[in-house]
C-alpha cells in the first residue's frame, strides 16, 4: 500500500468543506490487467454522484474499493474523514483486521446488481440482521425501523415473505431497505437495475430518487442516462480505469468535452 503523496482530487464538495467520500490516487490491478489507474473523486455530504462508462472501465471495481471489498494497490479512501481499510501510523498504513473492516462497512451501504439477499431469511429478517447482530440493537427497535423502511420502499405487506416469492424489483427494494438499516453515511449502488426486467426498473429508480431528494449521500453506477440527468449532482464518466470527464449533468450529458464521452453517449442516448 503506497503512502506517496497523491494529487488533490476533483469533485463537487464545497470549497473548504470536508467531503463525505474522498478518493485519492486509487490504483487496482488484477494480475497484468490495470483496472484503476489513478482515480480521484470527492462526493460531498448529501450529494449524488452517478458513474457512467462502458463495461470494463473500472466502475464496479471502484465501488468495491470504496468499502474495501477490493484491496487497493495504491491510493486511499476516506469516508467522513475516516480512512477505510487501513490505519495510519506515522508515514505508514497498516491494513485493518477483517472484523474492523466489517465495522467500517456498516457505515457504507452497498446495493448489488443481483440483490444478495439471504434466501433462508424473510424480508424483515434480512433487514434486521445487521442492526441486531452487528450493531446490537434491541430486536424490537430493529423491527420498528424495518417496518418504517419497508413502508418507505413500498413493501409494507411483504415483511414475512421470502426473497424467492418476490419479483426482481421487489427484491432490489428490499436490498435497499437492508442497506439503509444500519443508517450508513453513504450508499453505493452497483448497476441496481441491470438485472431487472424493463418494466421493473422504474420502481427501483423511484426509491433511489426519493433517497436523493432526502439528502442521502450516494454513488450510483448505472447506465440509466435519464436517471443521471434527473438525480445526479455530478456525473462521472469513466473509461479504461480513469475518470475521463466529470461535472454537472447538463455539462457532461449535453455538452461533453471529450471524444470518448461523446462516443459513449452517442450509443446510449
Amino acid at each position: 500500500m503506497s503512502t506517496a503523496p497523491v494529487p488533490a482530487p476533483t469533485g463537487t464538495a464545497p470549497s473548504g468543506a470536508r467531503p463525505m467520500v474522498d478518493i485519492r490516487g486509487v490504483h487496482k490491478s488484477f494480475g497484468p490487467l490495470e483496472v484503476l489507474r489513478g482515480v480521484d473523486l470527492q462526493v460531498g455530504a448529501g450529494e449524488v454522484a452517478v458513474v457512467l462508462g462502458p463495461s470494463g472501465s473500472g466502475k464496479s471495481t471502484l465501488l468495491r474499493g470504496i468499502n474495501h471489498l477490493e484491496k487497493l494497490d495504491r491510493g486511499r479512501v476516506t469516508i467522513d474523514g475516516e480512512l477505510i481499510g487501513y490505519r495510519r501510523s506515522g508515514n505508514k498504513l497498516h491494513e485493518l483486521k477483517e472484523r474492523e473492516v466489517l465495522k467500517q462497512r456498516l457505515h457504507i451501504g452497498f446495493v448489488f446488481q443481483n440483490f444478495h439477499l439471504f434466501p433462508h431469511l424473510t424480508v424483515v429478517e434480512n433487514i434486521i440482521e445487521a442492526p441486531v447482530s452487528a450493531l446490537r440493537r434491541p430486536r424490537a427497535t430493529a423491527l420498528a425501523q424495518a417496518a418504517a423502511l419497508l413502508e418507505r420502499v413500498g413493501l409494507s405487506d411483504k415483511a414475512d415473505t421470502y426473497p424467492r416469492q418476490l419479483s426482481g424489483g421487489q427484491q432490489q427494494r428490499v436490498a435497499i431497505a437492508r442497506a439503509l438499516a444500519p443508517e450508513p453515511k453513504v450508499l453505493l449502488f452497483d448497476e441496481p437495475t441491470s438485472a431487472l426486467d424493463p418494466e421493473l426498473v422504474g420502481e427501483v429508480l423511484d426509491v433511489i430518487k426519493d433517497l436523493a431528494r432526502s439528502g442521502t449521500t450516494m454513488i450510483v453506477v448505472t447506465h440509466e442516462i435519464g436517471f443521471a440527468r434527473e438525480v445526479a449532482d455530478t456525473v462521472v464518466f469513466m473509461d479504461d480505469g480513469v475518470i475521463v470527464e466529470q461535472g454537472p449533468p447538463a455539462d457532461v450529458l449535453d455538452r461533453p468535452r471529450h471524444a470518448r464521452t461523446k462516443a459513449f453517449l452517442s450509443k446510449v442516448l
